[in-house]
């Protein structure tokens, strides 16, 4: 036993006297277990999709439930409802559509035409959402004075991580173009929520919403800064507010999504659907998750006003359709409500399907 001993001892002092000898050697034995342990890692994330494709969550609820409320300010708050469980549940998209049959070609001039008092319930909810998703420093500069925003001072702000204060520094701001540079400039001059404006690597028209790169350069005259997809910041995991569309009926909701492919998972809600335990709910491997809400005659009501679903049933255009509330004690549940109910129901089906998408640490 000694002698082994004894030999072993001789082999290492052998090896170490051959790697100062000769330094490539053990660096080339170095690189190689390197080399080796890379290998497994990439085996480890074969099957695991990157964070640039998590999947996206999209509600959709009709414009008629501002019609039913009985003042300007009650409005105004159930917009701010909508928009806070938006911000709470990471929504990515809301759509905002017609209950009634709309034609394709009047629904543009409608949104467009829309103003003050005579103002539609689906205009003045898109107004009011994309006004509180709008960080506080560039709402001035993007919506003009309107009597529909007239309480909209009475609503809790969404406190979303792009809602950033003057003093807090972070990769990514978004920011409202205000001037251009000098002739001949390829700069513009953006309102960052900073104590200044800074320049940015394009030439924009004033007014523009743009992301900008920050950095970690915390210098505001240096530059000039690069702007980014507003998609950037989400690729990186931190939510990024919502994107607000309107449709014109419900048929349009599925028709004109935004995304490639579509909706790959259809979602309706109703006191008429199934009763499944959030626990037990299994969700497929989703892109792009669509969640609709009605109004006050539910969804059967906007699928039986919709010409373009003649003969069909809720049932038929959607993957599942489910009563995320059983056994109610009020005869009704209002769509805001419904709406934060069902986003917290979904809550667990959803994150089982996204901790597929996400790398591990």
């Amino acid at each position: 036993m000694v002698k082994k001993e004894k030999k072993k001892r001789e082999r290492a002092e052998n090896t170490r006297a051959m790697d100062n000898a000769c330094p490539e050697s053990n660096e080339k034995r170095s690189k190689k277990k390197r080399k080796n342990v890379h290998k497994v890692e990439v085996h480890q994330n074969d099957d695991v999709p990157s964070t640039a494709e998590l999947p996206t969550i999209t509600i959709a609820l009709p414009g008629s439930i501002i019609s039913n409320t009985q003042s300007l300010e009650l409005a105004t708050r159930l917009a701010g409802q909508v928009a806070r469980a938006a911000a709470i549940f990471r929504i990515d998209e809301v759509v905002v559509f017609d209950s009634k049959n709309t034609s394709e070609a009047t629904s543009t001039e409608i949104m467009d035409s829309d103003s003050g008092e005579n103002e539609s319930g689906a205009a003045f909810l898109m107004r009011i959402l994309r006004y509180l998703e709008t960080p506080q420093y560039m709402r001035k500069s993007l919506f003009p004075m309107h009597s529909s925003l007239r309480v909209v001072g009475l609503l809790p702000p969404l406190d979303a991580p792009h809602h950033l204060r003057k003093h807090e520094w972070a990769s990514y701001r978004e920011g409202v173009a205000r001037e251009k540079l000098d002739q001949g400039s390829v700069c513009t001059l953006v309102d960052v929520g900073l104590s200044k404006n800074i320049k940015v690597d394009q030439v924009l028209e004033p007014g523009t919403r743009v992301t900008v790169e920050m950095g970690t350069n915390r210098n505001l005259d240096e530059g000039p800064r690069k702007i980014v997809p507003s998609s950037r910041p989400r690729d990186e995991g931190v939510y990024w507010g919502y994107k607000v569309r309107y449709a014109p009926n419900i048929s349009s909701v599925f028709k004109n999504c935004p995304y490639q492919g579509g909706y790959d998972h259809r979602i309706g809600t109703s006191e008429h659907g199934l009763v499944i335990n959030s626990s037990e709910l299994t969700l497929p491997s989703f892109k792009h998750l669509l969640i609709a809400f009605g109004g006050l005659a539910g969804l059967e009501e906007c699928v039986e006003e919709d010409a373009v679903l003649k003969g069909k049933t809720v049932s038929d255009i959607f993957d599942i359709y489910l009563n995320t509330c059983p056994h109610q004690g009020s005869r009704t549940i209002r769509t805001e409500e419904a709406i934060l109910i069902s986003l917290q129901y979904f809550q667990e089906p959803i994150n089982r399907v996204s901790q597929k998408y996400q790398q591990p640490n």
